[in-house]
């Protein structure tokens, strides 16, 4: 493959040559060394082989000393294409003004490229460049990376440290996002723990202050777990954090409703795809029916930027969109599918709840009820239930 490439970059002829004794042409090749291939007979006295330009012209030289007509059928490569077109002023002109385009378009920005980012989305963070002039088309020399970290920290206070390198036509924006400090507890200030939820009290746990409920006691939510207002008869009354963890039995009861009958896609077959050419902003479709697209179909879409060798980015994007056409028929669910469903609807929402404890047991039942099924979760769980809150001024 690469010995061809470099034989259409230095030209190949295709050779017809007759003659009472051909084979002498033959020979003369195997003497000095003239490579050729594709040789075809088109007679006992006339056959076509195909070599290099280079090569013809040497050949066409030693054959002066045989008896033998020699004739080029055929041309193909990079000489001979430059030998037709070396006259067409406009091609070159038009050539001329493509390179110079690309070359200034080489000093402007066209991709970007986000890293470091994980809770910040790279749509938000690119929003905020263009807000300070940093955008598809801006002139790559014009960004000031330390004075545009000033202005992109101040637009999204969860980044840390912003960096902007740009390098041909793309631009490497480097983020590292803020690290949340952590709640700053004055420990001089007095509240107390009081239930988040109505519960079975199994454990008490003071930190700071004193209990108020004893394990075997059922609490209402809001009650008095852990009071911050200790009283005694040698140093009175004292006010104090009131801080520790409550352990108790809570019950929940989820109830989840799923229908038995489901709308389902039935692709027809049918598909069509449409091509667009993304300009720097401007969209350009090549295709000549309407955007509206209607609800019975999907659509797949990539995107295929343009880059020339070495990876310079170019200001074009391809857009192909493919259209895959369905309709919508209503189709029985099976129960084992609804209930299914149902049971990790419900085991998700009882995960938000007991956020620190376990749950003991779980039952669920199900009943029928005209076209839904009706799906109910009873759980036992032991959790954390006392929460902090400041003591009033």
């Amino acid at each position: 493959m690469f010995k061809h490439l470099v034989n259409l970059i230095e030209g190949e002829v295709t050779g017809r040559v007759e003659s009472g004794f051909p084979e002498r042409v033959l020979n003369l090749c195997a003497e000095y060394g003239i490579v050729f291939w594709n040789l075809d007979w088109e007679s006992p006295v006339a056959f076509t082989f195909t070599m290099t330009r280079r090569d013809w012209k040497r050949l066409r030289r030693l054959s002066k000393r045989i008896d033998c007509d020699m004739s080029a059928v055929g041309w193909k490569g990079t000489p001979f294409f430059l030998g037709r077109v070396r006259y067409r002023y406009g091609l070159w002109i038009t050539f001329g003004a493509c390179l110079l385009a690309l070359f200034w378009s080489s000093f402007f920005i066209w991709d970007f490229e986000v890293e470091g980012n994980e809770n910040i989305s790279q749509q938000e963070i690119l929003r905020a460049l263009e807000k300070n002039g940093i955008g598809f088309g801006t002139y790559g020399f014009s960004v000031d990376s330390s004075e545009l970290r000033n202005y992109m920290l101040l637009e999204i206070p969860e980044l840390s440290y912003i960096a902007v390198n740009v390098k041909g036509c793309r631009a490497y924006v480097q983020v590292r996002e803020r690290v949340a400090a952590p709640e700053i507890i004055d420990k001089k200030k007095p509240g107390n723990t009081i239930a988040k939820k109505d519960a079975l009290v199994t454990a008490v746990q003071p930190w700071d202050g004193e209990k108020q409920v004893l394990p075997g006691t059922t609490v209402k939510e809001g009650q008095l777990l852990i009071s911050g207002v200790v009283q005694n008869n040698y140093s009175g009354v004292r006010y104090l954090r009131g801080m520790g963890k409550v352990y108790g039995r809570t019950w929940y009861q989820l109830e989840c409703r799923i229908p038995l009958t489901v709308r389902k896609k039935t692709y027809t077959g049918a598909e069509k795809t449409r091509r667009a050419l993304v300009i720097g902003k401007n969209r350009i479709n090549l295709y000549f029916s309407s955007s509206i697209l209607g609800d019975t179909c999907d659509k797949i879409t990539n995107w295929d930027k343009w880059e020339l060798p070495g990876g310079m980015a170019l200001p074009v994007t391809m857009v192909t969109e493919r259209l895959r056409y369905y309709t919508v028929e209503e189709a029985p669910r099976q129960k084992e599918a609804a209930l299914a469903l149902a049971q990790g609807v419900l085991e998700e929402r009882l995960a938000g709840y007991v956020e620190d404890g376990d749950i003991l047991s779980k039952e669920i039942t199900s009943k029928k009820a005209g076209d839904l099924l009706v799906v109910t979760l009873l759980a036992e769980c032991e959790e954390q239930i006392g929460k902090f809150v400041d003591a009033p001024d």
